[in-house]
């Protein structure tokens, strides 16, 4: 077979295809003998009818389009690994297209439609913030506090006391429109949890005791958008008091050897999580900011949809594999299935945008993948030479080698965005705790 391209066209390439006469004569034998197989020919046992009753009884036309078929589905994975593309939907033989003819070479057009090109504003290395590799003090400090705060106990506040973020509140809740899941008589409501809508959570902030409020807010979005409307009154208000830590506290409690050491063990745990974390965070935000100097208004809807099918697809994958159900994901997260389908859509539009970006990054460094490359990325997820054969043969049959020197290549463009990039260490959390 060979296929002789010329240049992409608006994400778009081109390229004549001819399958040989030899390959044409095996598909037009074989798609006789597939028919002759699964149907019941009079006269004849099954598999032996001869072509000129096949022709007559089904039509010869019918042949040479299952054999066409077949040649164009052999033909395809091998078109894009020959092209060294990665697709966009499916490869395009053209609506009108002609059968093939036995004892000829076959000739046909294919268009690929490819993952768009952009340019970047600057390709300098990225400038971009990172928390320091080891434990902060305001890290422990705020550690610490998560910690007091399971030891907390909520007691009666005094009868002038306003909630305030952090109280719990029973409350009466009346529903006047859409509020049925909110309503009831002493219902205990956690403030500052992010449990309770927002507007609810401000709403109750500043009242006292015998306050009665009307609370409105909009639930949902698009079109399963609603307005929710409920009266609240505040029976009573419990405080969080949380214990002084203290060295006898951390004996006592936590069972060390005092507050010392408790913060020496705080901040193990908070650098091993570094250590898990950093680089991905790192990579994230490098990433991020490549991707903001992207020269593209708007990612075409298609790539964007490719890219969703993924996402949606290894979510499903990651939800099974520790035995959840997309139902049981959106109780335990609290949202709508209108707002689990719009993040995933912002996610691919973000990821689509990055790949893009690096993408560009790899052309600009001309980034080349090598055999070694290749076998290394294979030799990384299966553990020996025989199942790394295998597992190689397998990807190029399906066509799927340019998406594996695709990976490789934005790969190398992420190792060079990350050694070269220009990291100011900042103490996220001290800041943060200072604004609070």
């Amino acid at each position: 077979m060979t296929v002789t391209a010329g240049d992409p066209v608006d994400s778009k390439l081109s390229a004549d295809v001819t399958i040989p006469a030899d390959d044409v004569n095996k598909a037009v034998a074989k798609a006789y003998k597939d028919i002759a197989k699964r149907y019941n020919f009079q006269g004849f046992r099954k598999g032996r009818a001869p072509r000129p009753v096949i022709d007559a009884a089904v039509g010869r036309e019918a042949v040479m389009a299952d054999a066409t078929n077949a040649l164009l589905s052999a033909a395809e994975p091998l078109v894009l690994n020959e092209l060294d593309v990665v697709p966009v939907g499916d490869v395009d033989f053209g609506e009108d297209l002609e059968s093939a003819q036995e004892k000829q070479d076959y000739t046909v057009k294919v268009t690929v439609n490819l993952i768009p090109e952009a340019e970047l504003s600057s390709y300098d290395p990225v400038a971009i913030s990172m928390p320091p590799a080891d434990a902060t003090t305001a890290e422990i400090d705020q550690q610490l506090d998560v910690l007091m705060g399971y030891q907390a106990r909520f007691e009666d506040a005094d009868g002038d006391h306003a909630v305030v973020s952090g109280d719990f509140v029973n409350v009466d809740v009346e529903d006047i429109e859409n509020g049925e899941r909110l309503a009831g008589e002493n219902r205990m409501l956690a403030t500052e949890a992010g449990m309770l809508p927002e507007a609810l959570e401000e709403a109750l902030v500043g009242m006292k005791p015998g306050d009665e409020k009307e609370v409105e807010f909009t639930q949902g979005e698009g079109d399963d958008a609603q307005t929710v409307k409920i009266k609240v009154k505040v029976n009573d208000i419990k405080v969080k008091v949380v214990p002084e830590l203290t060295d006898d506290f951390a004996k006592d409690v936590f069972g060390f050897d005092g507050l010392d050491a408790l913060r020496d063990a705080v901040s193990i745990e908070i650098k091993g999580d570094k250590d898990r974390n950093l680089p991905a965070l790192k990579e994230e935000r490098a990433v991020t900011e490549l991707e903001k100097r992207l020269e593209m208004e708007t990612v075409p809807e298609d790539y964007v949809k490719q890219v969703h099918d993924e996402i949606a697809r290894q979510f499903v994958s990651d939800l099974q594999a520790q035995g959840q159900t997309v139902d049981s994901f959106l109780q335990m997260r609290h949202i709508t299935i209108d707002q689990l389908l719009a993040d995933l859509q912002l996610q691919a539009t973000e990821h689509a945008r990055q790949s893009i970006a690096l993408d560009a990054l790899a052309r600009h460094l001309a980034i080349e993948v090598t055999d070694d490359d290749v076998k290394a990325e294979f030799s990384d997820v299966y553990d020996s030479d025989k199942a790394v054969k295998k597992a190689m043969k397998e990807f190029a049959e399906s066509g799927q080698m340019p998406a594996v020197r695709q990976t490789i290549r934005r790969s190398k463009a992420v190792s060079w965005l990350l050694d070269n990039a220009q990291v100011t260490e900042v103490d996220e959390i001290a800041e943060k705790r200072a604004n609070n």
